[in-house]
């Protein structure tokens, strides 16, 4: 075969110059020309397994490869840029992606066009050649060969997930290699069953062999020199995403996909809903929580601030102190001995306004929040989610038509003069940090205001006092201007921006670093919450409990003060449920996922491209709603049923002429 298959050959490559992505593993590989003499000592040996980490996903780019699923989901909005038009995931978005625009972008370990398939399977066979040749490694002791192969067994089955959640069920090729003479007609997916207990059985597996932390492995592996590497609570963390996922509606008897069989003739969908997959996605989680070694971050200070302060330490505080993060993007660091995510200063530009801090940014409102995430966020005081759903027009959602819950306190209309944001510890030069804030952005969750910075509200920069105006106006700090790189939705996403940051040059944006949380112990609650309140023996308040576990760390009530009686409204905790994942986990990639496998993004995406209407020329009027300001107001965004997974690319269905393209393509 011409490719010879994704999947095969790719020893070579790894083994005659594919360099790690991280500096702790520096080591040149040119001149070891077999595996027996790479495996022989552990120098070499720690070179070729750090390559199994070549192929992590970049889900913290929010601007593309697997971080542009957030252009896809509802919780952002594309701003206008030169470049929009081939980003595979506004494509998506606006229905005008076929198999045919799934295709590999230049060097197949750099896939800004959405597809995948290559790059994960040559993760897998990478980590499969770690497996088999460990043994080999004379020079260090037996547990450090364990944990060689436990490492390596727990990145192949994450590189198997990410495939099946991007793809659904795919080829499963278990602990051997791909055989390289396998035909492409001879290729066909296996089951969704399948692929669950192939992945969950390499998991425990993995998480028997692992250690709670790297530093009990001891001898050439230390916490000072590899931080970050897997432990038994990420192979845990793992298993529980992955059989939330199994228990989800759209791998769970989902009737959709009744007529997709593989070419053996096996249904790849199962028919039958099964109530107990939630039993095992509860268990899953709760190991987790009894481990005992993972805690969400708490405040310092019992108040808005310190709460505020909690939520942002999830990407800012480092590995030492940080004790929610159970696994992250350690390995990106771009400095020796760093155990940071380097280069995420390159996001920046995308989030800012077009003009910024007196630089003007040419890619400036690349990335910005919806309104449907801004409208997400509970209310403090009462701990109620304010908007319940929305009027529908031709487009489908109308964001400025919102249901509103009268009991959480929210008001879509009207100012607060001198308002002072509660989540700011400084004061500007005169004393006073009060601004005319619209009353929809007064009295939200302290998350709203690490995540967003509304029109109208200070940068949270101390030494800038700038307010952050927004509209047509040469008096705004970063006015809108029709055609141009702005931002047009209002609110900048700011979760990622340090405070006290002006951006103003290149040093700003080189010094952050920052943590991508993978898994965190937020999301193992909300597993678990989730799990709980769907299985057959239904736990309502320990769901509840769960839930509140989450809120609580954000100063938020309990979910049964907010919600009278929720315990035994399984609807309504479940929509509560839904509603804390969109905000707690707002652009780290879970949303579109999440979205997709409860099978709500058909009713929950199509929409116009809602803005405030930030063409008025005075603030006042820039609160207005509307559909007409954003460039592309004639491209809504739609989704149909062929969309809750993304599709086989044409190139790799060329020679796999029997492989089960999915529903809808």
């Amino acid at each position: 075969m011409k490719k010879t298959l994704y999947i095969i050959s790719i020893a070579m490559l790894a083994l005659f110059g594919l360099s790690s992505c991280d500096s702790y593993f520096d080591v040149d590989l040119k001149d070891q020309p077999t595996l027996e003499e790479q495996f022989s000592k552990y120098l070499t040996a720690k070179q070729f397994s750090a390559n199994c980490y070549a192929y992590l996903p970049y889900e913290e780019k929010q601007d593309a490869r697997e971080g542009g699923v957030i252009r896809r989901s509802d919780e952002s909005l594309f701003g206008f840029t030169s470049s929009a038009s081939s980003s595979v995931y506004w494509q998506a978005r606006i229905g005008d992606a076929s198999p045919a625009t799934y295709t590999p972008y230049g060097d197949l370990t750099n896939p800004e066009r959405g597809n995948f398939w290559d790059r994960y399977y040559q993760g897998i066979r990478q980590c499969t050649l770690v497996m088999e040749n460990a043994h080999l490694v004379a020079d260090v002791d037996q547990k450090v060969r364990d944990y060689m192969v436990a490492e390596a067994r727990f990145l192949r089955a994450y590189y198997y997930f990410l495939l099946f959640r991007y793809y659904g069920p795919v080829i499963i090729w278990g602990e051997e290699m791909a055989p390289e003479n396998i035909m492409g007609s001879e290729l066909d997916r296996n089951t969704v069953e399948e692929n669950i207990s192939f992945i969950v059985d390499q998991l425990d597996i993995a998480a028997a062999a692992l250690p709670n932390s790297v530093g009990e492995i001891g001898g050439v592996i230390s916490t000072s020199t590899d931080t970050g590497r897997p432990t038994k609570g990420a192979a845990l963390a793992l298993k529980s995403r992955v059989l939330l996922y199994a228990a989800s509606p759209l791998y769970n008897g989902n009737s959709l996909y009744q007529g997709m069989t593989n070419y053996r003739g096996e249904q790849i969908f199962p028919q039958e809903y099964d109530g107990k997959k939630w039993e095992l996605a509860a268990q899953a989680a709760k190991a987790v929580i009894d481990m005992n070694r993972y805690s969400l971050l708490q405040a310092s200070t019992q108040d808005f601030k310190g709460y505020a302060e909690a939520y942002r330490g999830v990407y800012s505080k480092n590995w030492q102190g940080n004790t929610e993060v159970i696994w992250g993007w350690w390995h990106k660091a771009w400095e020796p001995g760093n155990d940071w995510l380097g280069s995420v200063g390159g996001q920046f530009p995308y989030l800012l306004p077009g003009k910024f801090a007196g630089v003007m940014y040419s890619y400036g409102g690349w990335m910005q929040p919806s309104l449907k995430l801004v409208d997400a966020y509970p209310m403090f005081e009462s701990g109620r989610y304010p908007v319940t759903g929305y009027e529908k027009d031709g487009h489908g959602l109308n964001l400025s038509r919102p249901y509103v819950d009268p009991e959480s306190g929210y008001e879509t209309e009207g100012f607060v003069e001198n308002w002072d944001a509660p989540h700011l510890d400084w004061d500007t030069a005169d004393g006073k940090n009060g601004v005319k804030a619209h009353k929809s952005t007064v009295g939200r969750d302290p998350r709203y205001y690490v995540s967003l910075v509304p029109n109208g509200h200070y940068w949270p920069n101390k030494n800038m006092n700038t307010v952050m105006t927004m509209y047509q106006s040469k008096e705004a700090a970063c006015p809108w201007t029709a055609g141009t790189s702005c931002n047009y939705v209002g609110y900048v996403f700011a979760r990622l921006l340090p405070i006290d940051n002006n951006f103003a040059d290149g040093a700003a944006y080189t010094s952050v670093r920052a943590i991508f949380p993978t898994f965190r112990m937020a999301e193992i609650y909300l597993n678990y919450a989730e799990a709980l309140n769907e299985q057959p023996a239904r736990d309502g308040a320990g769901a509840c409990e769960a839930l509140n576990q989450v809120r609580n760390r954000v100063g938020l009530p309990d979910i049964e003060v907010s919600y009278p009686g929720i315990e035994s409204d399984q609807e309504l905790l479940r929509w509560c449920i839904q509603q804390e994942r969109m905000v707690e986990f707002a652009w780290e990639a879970h949303r579109h996922y999440d979205a997709c496998r409860w099978m709500i993004a058909k009713e929950e995406y199509p929409s116009a491209n809602w803005t405030l209407h930030l063409s008025a020329d005075n603030y006042e009027a820039s609160y207005e709603r509307v559909d007409t300001d954003h460039p592309y107001a004639n491209r809504p965004a739609v989704f149909s049923d062929k969309d809750y997974l993304f599709p086989m690319s044409s190139d790799e269905l060329k020679e796999m002429v029997n492989y089960t393209q999915n529903y809808g393509y």
